[in-house]
């Protein structure tokens, strides 16, 4: 199980990202889309175009942890790319995202800021 802790910041790519990348990759889209530096203490998250599979990049001690979870029924409720391409979540409302995909939800939206 992915050990969530209420203070570790959780930042959620919008929109759709390609499942078949995998720790590079996706390291890449938190240091040039986010800008995030993807050795930080944080989790980054990230859905399919199905909404039915969800992967959460994390940095731990001298590795990096690949989460992945598939629905075998139903999809995650995931914003589209809007106003922003990130929104930073609590450990709370990933867990609710996580463990609700049929739950009519309201994530509360914060804008994590470009470089310029």
């Amino acid at each position: 199980m992915l050990k969530i802790i209420d203070q570790t910041p959780v930042f959620l790519a919008c929109g759709d990202t390609d499942m078949r990348k995998s720790i590079n990759g996706l390291s890449a889209i938190v240091q040039n889309t986010f800008p995030l530096n993807p050795f930080d203490q944080a989790l980054f998250v990230f859905c399919n175009r199905q909404r039915n599979r969800i992967k959460i990049l994390t940095w731990e001690d001298n590795g990096f942890w690949l989460h992945l979870k598939r629905l075998e029924r139903g999809h995650f409720k995931w914003p589209a790319v809007g106003e922003t391409t990130t929104m930073l979540l609590s450990a709370e409302e990933l867990w609710n995202l996580i463990q609700g995909p049929g739950l009519e939800q309201k994530l509360r939206r914060t804008q994590v800021l470009t470089g310029q």
